[in-house]
């Protein structure tokens, strides 16, 4: 056996690194100015391209440079260093800027060289315009990514007029302009308008005058100082105000001593309780692992570490730093996917100049499709190249921050804070409804075995009444709510497409009146059976037999019945027609076990729990009446059969969203296709295989617990007969 080495792998591994052709990107980091974002965001893009170029399946023959400056987040000194970026050596292959006025003059410029620019620290909603920024990208949403929040909040709390306060500057101002739109769109009236440049009493003043009460706040951290001690001297705070305003600033910005302000801290803090904040959710809140294969936190943990201990709240740019870290990401998995299509046209990567239009098109396409798990969340970009996210919505109580909810632009989902969205998108209350009727199905097995020597002859028949009410409306709630979520999926997705588009918004009240219908069914019929032929006491007598020992006397068993005049009849009408239930719900669990579907996210498996039921029902009706004259058999068949299905269908599913809340959080989701699916040209196919492969490893291990459970049943079965 020959082995190497570790001078020889050294060796190897520098020849190997020596023969990689490099890729250089062009940035411009602000580590001082008006946003010095690069102190945090320049070790987080470092991070992650040491990471890329130690990957064998990201680039595997070519190694990414990152050439950078300091911009000082000033479009004069930005001039200059891109000058400097595109006229010295080596070719860049991307222009990777951040602040929002340095990233318009990058962007605007880069068409002229045929360079794609992705930038990880810009907000204005300015830079959402394809026509002047034909291969602009960026990871930081666009500031208007708030506005969709803040009307689905005005919906939902069913507001019809709003007040704005802006500061004059041109990323207030577009977010302003966009808003209005929407709002329009919604049927909101903006009823008072004010802005300010640097003092704000006047506008504040002209809102108190005109009594507006639902407030939208655009400007600074500074001015908002100003605004709030302006808004305390005019009352315009308390029960009947709602201000919404920007979530960036400081967790503590209304304590900050300002000296441009004559209000004490506990004023401030007085004048600002209550307010609504909205903010782009700029770190992953959810466990999981992405391309880079950290964490959120694991992210977190080094780049603490990388930047020697330094406090958070003191470093430029440490809340966008996911953000610079996803974009080298992006990048890495963009090019990666361009290195086939340009082999098959003869071209490469390292072919680049500024002339080139051919690869900057692949380039652009592959960016245009990225789809990926970052440390930021999913990374996945809209039409106009801007990052699609998520808004934490948090309310000042108590003096602090408090998460209320969550928003998904994407899919209009508004989710409130607590409100698991995996338990949410199962539609809890007919996951209530089958546990009730589970509840009911167990308290009909204490009748089940109460017989004569427990309670008189003129109180057994409401025994009997039990019996069949609980075990009736029992399997009409709990089966009858899982059956409704089969039926909803099988009907929208086995429509033609044209008809499947009109079905596909789920209306809640439509699954309720599907159960409703079935109990109502159920009452009925059971209503006209006990009034029309009612359930009676029936004496079976058996063969006389004597007793041991020497005593003249013969005994002769009895068994009570519940009965009536035409049992069979009734017996057979209510098999017939839950039994037709059953084989239909069976049905459509086949049709839809491959379906994949947000708003019923669980329906495989209730599909697992139906055929479990409709088993165990299918096999108790008959052989129960089989051994109606053996009662301790008949008894122990019909309870365990009743306990294991019942006990199979919790498990099925209630443990799984148990065991996510639990090892997950509240933020994973069955659904992380919410993201993944946000626009249908960027949908993953290796993500969605994943994510079934998972699913049929949870629903494994379940199959495996029932057939241990059904072999146990059988085994206790024949205990009690023989």
């Amino acid at each position: 056996t020959l082995t190497q080495s570790p001078a020889a792998s050294n060796e190897h591994n520098t020849l190997t690194h020596c023969r990689k052709k490099k890729l250089y990107i062009g940035a411009l980091f602000p580590m001082s100015g008006g946003w010095p974002g690069g102190q945090a965001c320049l070790p987080a893009a470092q991070m992650a391209l040491d990471l890329v170029n130690k990957r064998t399946d990201i680039l595997p023959d070519y190694e990414l440079e990152l050439i950078y400056y300091d911009s000082m987040c000033d479009p004069g000194e930005a001039t200059k260093l891109l000058y400097d970026l595109l006229y010295t050596e080596p070719i860049k292959i991307v222009l990777m800027p951040g602040c929002s006025s340095v990233s318009t003059l990058v962007a605007e410029a880069a068409r002229m060289w045929n360079l794609i620019v992705l930038s990880y620290g810009s907000s204005s909603p300015a830079l959402s315009n394809r026509q002047r920024f034909p291969t602009f990208f960026r990871t930081h949403p666009s500031a208007t990514l708030h506005n969709p929040t803040r009307v689905q909040l005005f919906q939902k709390w069913k507001w019809t007029k709003i007040a704005t306060i802006q500061q004059t500057t041109e990323v207030f101002t577009s977010t302003l302009d966009d808003l209005e739109q929407r709002v329009k769109e919604a049927g909101i009236e903006i009823s008072v308008r004010q802005s300010f440049l640097t003092d704000p009493a006047v506008a504040v003043k002209n809102l108190k005058r005109q009594d507006a009460r639902i407030i939208v706040g655009l400007f600074y951290e500074t001015e908002a100082r100003k605004v709030f001690c302006e808004v305390y001297k005019e009352k315009l705070y308390g029960k009947k105000y709602v201000w919404f305003l920007i979530g960036w600033y400081a967790d503590n910005w209304f304590k900050i001593k300002d000296p441009s302000i004559n209000c004490t801290v506990e004023q401030m803090t007085e004048a600002v309780e209550g307010h609504v904040t909205t903010e782009i959710v700029m770190l992953n809140p959810e466990t999981v692992r992405g391309a880079s294969n950290l964490t959120s936190q694991e992210f977190l943990a080094q780049l603490m570490s990388k930047l020697g201990g330094k406090n958070p709240e003191e470093t430029g740019g440490f809340q966008e730093a996911p953000l610079a870290y996803d974009a080298v990401w992006a990048l890495a998995l963009a090019l990666n996917k361009t290195v086939g299509p340009l082999k098959a046209k003869g071209r490469r990567l390292e072919d680049f100049n500024y002339n080139n239009k051919d690869i900057t098109a692949e380039i652009y396409r592959a960016l245009n499709t990225s789809s990926f798990e970052g440390v930021s969340g999913h990374v996945v970009f809209d039409a106009q190249g801007s990052r699609m996210a998520w808004t934490l919505i948090e309310q000042l109580q108590g003096g602090s921050y408090k998460k209320i909810g969550y928003y998904d632009m994407t899919k209009g989902n508004l989710s409130w804070y607590g409100n698991d969205r995996y338990i949410q998108n199962s539609q809890p209350y007919l996951n209530n409804m089958t546990a009730v009727g589970c509840m009911m199905a167990l308290a009909a097995v204490f009748p089940l075995g109460i017989d004569g020597l427990h309670v008189r002859n003129s109180q057994f028949p409401v025994v009997c009444q039990f019996r069949l009410w609980l075990l009736g409306l029992g399997f009409s709630l709990a089966y009858g709510s899982m059956f409704t979520k089969i039926w909803w999926v099988h009907t929208v997705f086995t429509k033609k497409d044209e008809k499947k588009d009109k079905r596909k918004h789920l209306e809640p009240w439509k699954l309720y009146a599907t159960v409703g219908v079935l109990l109502v069914i159920d009452i009925l019929s059971l209503m006209i059976w006990q009034i029309v032929d009612p359930l009676h006491i029936t004496v079976e007598k058996f063969t006389k037999e004597a007793p041991k020992g020497d005593v003249d006397q013969l005994i002769e068993p009895l068994l009570q019945h519940c009965s009536s005049e035409k049992m069979n009849t009734w017996l057979g009408v209510v098999y017939g027609y839950k039994g037709l239930l059953l084989l239909l719900g069976i049905f459509l669990a086949y049709e839809t076990k491959s379906v994949s579907t947000e708003k019923i996210n669980d329906h495989r498996a209730v599909g697992m729990a139906i055929y479990n039921v409709s088993v165990l029902c299918m096999i108790t009706a008959p052989v129960t009446m089989i051994l109606s004259s053996k009662q301790d058999a008949s008894f122990a068949f019909a309870s365990l059969a009743i306990i294991f299905s019942v006990y199979i269908t919790l498990v099925v599913l209630f443990v799984p969203k148990m065991r996510r809340l639990i090892t997950r959080g509240e933020w994973q989701s069955d659904q992380q296709e919410t993201m993944k699916t946000g626009s249908s040209t960027n949908n993953n196919d290796e993500e969605k295989s994943r994510q079934l492969e998972r699913e049929n490893k949870e629903l494994q291990k379940i199959i495996q617990e029932v057939l241990c459970h059904l072999h146990f049943l059988q085994h206790a079965v024949e205990d009690v007969s023989y």
